[in-house]
């Protein structure tokens, strides 16, 4: 009895931890998405290289680096070794890179 109340409670325990990881996922509609290509297309801007930092989303970027407006839109933006990468303003983490 105890074994079994030991493995439920260990798989009630890794399923949150999964229904967590899910609750970061950002998912950006395609009405945003195409609002967002268009903006960056229509205000280009210069690079700016950041090395040893890899644009993963997930990857936080540092302080120092300028985050951009979308008009509308919640997150920012910036281009990194001429890559357009969307950025949460709130924890300056990558939500997404476009290629």
């Amino acid at each position: 009895m105890k074994m079994h109340f030991v493995n439920t409670a260990a798989a009630t325990l890794l399923l949150a931890g999964i229904g967590s990881a899910a609750a970061d996922d950002i998912i950006i509609q395609p009405e945003q998405d195409t609002v967002i290509r268009e903006y960056v297309k229509k205000q280009p801007m210069a690079s700016v290289n950041l090395p040893g930092v890899e644009l993963n989303v997930g990857t936080a970027l540092p302080e120092t680096v300028e985050i951009h407006e979308v008009p509308n839109v919640k997150y920012r933006y910036v281009v990194v070794d001429n890559r357009t990468v969307l950025v949460d303003p709130g924890t300056r983490k990558i939500v997404k890179v476009y290629d």
